[in-house]
């Protein structure tokens, strides 16, 4: 008997430090462990930065290690190799279609059947820096929304793959 392809999951966000890096190790975490699906994340930009402490922290909490995570930046072969793309904001649908031609949905149209995105910190609290409190409750609500979702996601991945 023939085994099943792996199919391939990639997350989309900016920098690939917070939102789908959330999405990849939350996905990796909840899944059962046949090897049907090869998860990662990129960023657009994916400038050099390391995953803030908080982000990893609240990952570890919620049982998922980011430990391994290397930063990538969104490439064409990337995209090829994906059967899945989700991107976490509009801008990183804009981005891909413009860049690559290829309509991608959201990550919340897909677990939550809500058309919204999920933001960056500095979209949904621009006084952030001055605000450190906000900002971290802000980003440990984003990991934890993200996954509490997952579970939803993985319900519908055999309607997207």
């Amino acid at each position: 008997m023939a085994q099943p392809s792996v199919r391939s999951i990639l997350f989309v966000c900016t920098g690939n430090i917070f939102r789908s890096l959330a999405a990849e190790y939350a996905l990796k975490q909840y899944r059962e462990p046949s090897g049907l699906y090869r998860v990662g994340s990129a960023g657009i930009e994916a400038k050099p930065q390391s995953i803030h402490p908080i982000v990893r922290a609240r990952l570890v909490e919620r049982g998922a290690d980011p430990a391994g995570h290397l930063q990538r930046k969104l490439t064409q072969a990337l995209l090829d190799e994906a059967d899945c793309v989700v991107a976490m904001g509009r801008d990183h649908q804009e981005a891909v279609q413009r860049l690559f031609g290829r309509s991608i949905p959201l990550f919340n149209q897909l677990c939550c059947a809500r058309d919204e995105p999920i933001l960056d910190l500095h979209e949904a609290i621009p006084t952030w820096e001055q605000d450190v409190e906000l900002a971290q409750a802000y980003v440990v609500s984003v990991v934890d929304h993200i996954c509490d979702a997952i579970p939803h996601f993985a319900a519908r991945l055999s309607y997207l793959l």
